[in-house]
This record gives structure tokens, C-alpha cells and sequence, in this order.
């Protein structure tokens, strides 16, 4: 029930506001987050830190204002997706080189597509549909409150990708009748019963990378694509594919996740306050001394 009063009273009505009041609100709320809760500061100051261990406390502390004025971005454009046009989301989300994904399309060639959480993945996600031939296979992981998995599932497929539960995702690729791209989103932290993991460094620290990426590119010989997502400005977002590997099953263990994260790596420390700080990435720590 309050699930249901807060995404009809509060979040519904707040959709339907232009982006510049929206942005207003987002610029209350970075007071709100930032300045008097200061949510998971610590975790944010720490990842930061442990990432840029050669850059001083001003260089942090800069990084950490700018990703809380980003992340308070983030929460209002996600919470215009629902209300937002299949026309606007293209037009503030682009896709800078989409003939390399016709190109696999004409050949009915299906792609393993890796993203992380950088810059707006959310609108990116809603458009990416709308601007490539292919059928969109987006795994997630249902969430617990049944109202808000059915409202968010729904927002996300709006312009036709498909949200599929990770554990399905073999079925819906066996019953695609058209080239698909899987996504796979390659830099959260696995969960405590992931046992598919590839150990690599990341941001100067030991990480868990989820291998499901690499063994589906090579269980299928999809080839391999990363997704970058790029600010142009305030609410205008571009994407752009980058290949990591056309011929999986010819790479070496660990070789096309070791490069996927080596894409993402690059995009963050160029711009490193558009990345997801406030997740705990490596709460997981290593057993064994060899990778899994």
C-alpha cells in the first residue's frame, strides 16, 4: 500500500514536470542528501580514495560534490522516464555509431553487450531500444515489492526492450526469432552465491567481476560489444559501442573480461564523478589466491 500511495502521489505527479523544474528539485535535494545526511559519504570518500590513492584530499572532495550533484540528476531523470516520450528520450540519449550493430543485424549476428553504471544507464537503457535493429534482452534482478518491480519493469520496456530474470535468460535467447543483444551489467558487486567470478584489478583495487558476460559470449560465440555512455550536457546523454571481442571462443580465459572492465576503467577516470561511488563494489574480498 505504500508502495502504491508513493509512486501515485509522489512520483507519478512528479513525472509529468518539465526537466528544468525537475532539475530544481534536484538541486533541493543534493542539500538534502549531500549536505545534511550526507548518505554514504564514507563509502563514496572510501572507494574514492582507495581508486585515485596519488590524488590529495582536494581532488576527493571535488569528485565527491560533483557525483552527489550527478547521482541527484540521475534520481530526477529516472523519475521522468515513466512519463517520458519515446521521442525525447532519443532525442536526449543518441546513439553515436548504431551502423556497427546493423552491420551485425544484416549478417543475424546476436551480441553480448557489457555497461556499467556510469552516467545516465537508466535513460540509456529506455532508448537504446528505440534506435537498433536488434531484439533488447536486459538481465535484472526482480525486486522484492511485487508493485514496484511490475511499475519498473514496465518504464523499462516501454520502447522494446525485454527485462529478463537472470536465471531465464538462456530461454529467451533459445526462443528469440530474431538476432537479440543480451546486456549484461558487468560492474556491480556479485552476490554472496555467485560462484562464476573472474578476479582482476579495477581502479588500482582486487575486484570480483561476474564471468557470465564472457562464458555466454563464448558458450553462443556472440561477439562482444561495451557500451559507453557519454554526458554532453545537463539531461543530454550520447552512447556509443566499442568491440571487445568479435571471436570469443579464440580469447584466452579471462581476456574479454579483463578488457571490458579495461573500457570502463578508462571512461571513469576521465570523468570519475558520473560513476555509481556510493556502491559498495568491493565489499567482496578474495579466498582463494587464484581466479574462480
Amino acid at each position: 500500500m505504500l508502495s502504491y500511495l508513493l509512486y501515485y502521489i509522489i512520483l507519478k505527479p512528479l513525472s509529468k514536470l518539465p526537466l528544468s523544474i525537475l532539475y530544481q528539485f534536484s538541486n533541493f535535494l543534493y542539500l538534502i542528501i549531500f549536505k545534511i545526511f550526507s548518505y554514504r559519504k564514507k563509502v563514496v570518500i572510501q572507494n574514492l580514495s582507495n581508486s585515485f590513492p596519488n590524488k590529495n584530499t582536494d581532488y576527493i572532495n571535488d569528485i565527491t560534490k560533483k557525483f552527489y550533484s550527478h547521482l541527484c540528476d540521475l534520481i530526477v531523470e529516472s523519475i521522468k522516464l515513466s512519463s517520458m516520450s519515446e521521442e525525447e528520450a532519443v532525442k536526449r540519449c543518441q546513439c553515436i555509431n548504431p551502423e556497427l550493430l546493423e552491420n551485425y543485424y544484416k549478417e543475424g549476428k546476436s551480441i553480448i553487450l557489457c555497461c556499467g553504471h556510469y552516467n545516465n544507464w537508466e535513460l540509456t537503457g529506455v532508448s537504446f531500444a528505440a534506435q537498433v535493429p536488434h531484439k533488447i534482452l536486459c538481465i535484472y534482478t526482480p525486486l522484492s515489492n511485487r508493485f514496484m518491480n511490475q511499475k519498473l519493469k514496465s518504464s523499462r520496456e516501454k520502447y522494446g526492450a525485454c527485462l529478463i530474470p537472470k536465471n531465464d535468460i538462456k530461454e529467451a535467447i533459445a526462443n528469440s526469432d530474431e538476432p537479440c543483444i543480451v546486456v549484461f551489467g558487468t560492474d556491480q558487486n556479485p552476490s554472496p552465491k555467485s560462484k562464476k567470478l573472474y578476479w582482476t584489478e579495477f581502479l588500482n583495487q582486487d575486484t570480483a567481476v561476474n564471468f557470465g558476460a564472457e562464458k555466454y559470449a563464448k558458450d553462443y560465440d556472440f561477439p562482444v560489444l561495451m557500451m559507453k555512455i557519454n554526458k554532453v550536457k545537463r539531461g543530454y546523454y550520447n552512447f556509443e559501442f566499442e568491440v571487445v571481442s568479435e571471436q570469443p571462443r579464440a580469447t584466452s580465459h579471462g581476456e574479454i573480461t579483463n578488457k571490458h572492465t579495461q573500457i570502463l576503467e578508462n571512461q571513469i577516470k576521465h570523468q570519475a564523478e558520473f560513476w555509481l561511488w556510493s556502491h559498495k563494489r568491493w565489499k567482496r574480498k578474495r579466498v582463494n589466491p587464484q581466479n574462480i
